[in-house]
């Protein structure tokens, strides 16, 4: 066996969800929850100095693949041409210790009902068979995805197999590369507190609505609790809501 894998440039990646909308379309998947590639957006840091997290997650289809070893039965197994992990959904009984056991929550569900049969990310063998790459690398107008033989991509970008907002690789020994984002840099000097002060000049341009937040800048500059879209990474949602706020609820 020839073991495939990803590789994931996340200073690339902007976020767009085409690798997720084209996903759905090649293997005609309605909206919603059920999701083979992830795209998750979160809000970092505070003002002035915010950042927007952006990930790209599907199946690394790892070497010693949790969820195998949590399903006991024998609903998840690894094929022997390329090495990808897959789900045999007559054998699967929905009880969702591989969910539990995978700590990238590739193991994804259409609904929350009891018994729900598991999906994932099949690694697209049958494009693969047919001499393409996956549809999620090959609509990527960014190239922030790759996707090849393990030690060819290792050759080629290097063996991180981890990154920062991810488990450490040595759990399940991913089957993917990964280049993190670049750090941020100050391109053009400007001041926070005269930004704030001119927001709060604006007067009849300012929409009526704006919120009270913007009245205090230290509100601003420690805002509190909830008062921010999506403050955190939610790698394993637990419900289907909760995974859809995570990778963008507007499909």
């Amino acid at each position: 066996m020839t073991q495939y894998g990803f590789f994931f440039d996340q200073s690339r990646c902007t976020g767009c969800r085409a690798c997720s909308i084209s996903c759905k379309e090649w293997y005609d998947i309605a909206p919603g929850p059920l999701k083979y590639m992830r795209v998750y957006q979160w809000e970092q840091g505070t003002f002035p100095d915010v950042r927007l997290g952006l990930l790209a997650v599907n199946c690394y289809h790892c070497e010693k693949p949790a969820c195998i070893d949590a399903c006991s039965h024998q609903a998840i197994f690894k094929e022997d041409k390329y090495g990808a992990v897959l789900v045999d959904e007559e054998r699967c009984e929905g009880e969702r210790d591989c969910w539990e056991a995978c700590p990238y929550g590739a193991i994804v569900y259409a609904s929350d009902q009891k018994g729900e049969k598991a999906h994932k990310c099949t690694m697209c063998v049958d494009r693969i068979e047919t001499g393409e790459i996956p549809i999620c690398v090959h609509s990527c107008s960014l190239r922030a995805l790759d996707f090849g033989p393990i030690d060819e991509l290792r050759k080629r970008y290097g063996d991180r197999n981890s990154l920062n907002e991810l488990p450490d690789g040595s759990l399940t020994k991913p089957s993917a590369v990964f280049k993190p984002r670049d750090e941020k840099k100050q391109l053009i000097p400007w001041d926070g507190n005269k930004a704030l002060d001119l927001w709060q000049q604006r007067g009849p341009y300012a929409p009526a609505d704006l919120p009270p937040t913007f009245a205090d800048k230290q509100a601003v500059m420690n805002p509190a609790s909830g008062t921010r879209g999506r403050e955190q990474l939610v790698l394993k949602a637990r419900t289907v809501e909760e995974l859809m706020i995570a990778t963008r609820d507007d499909e």
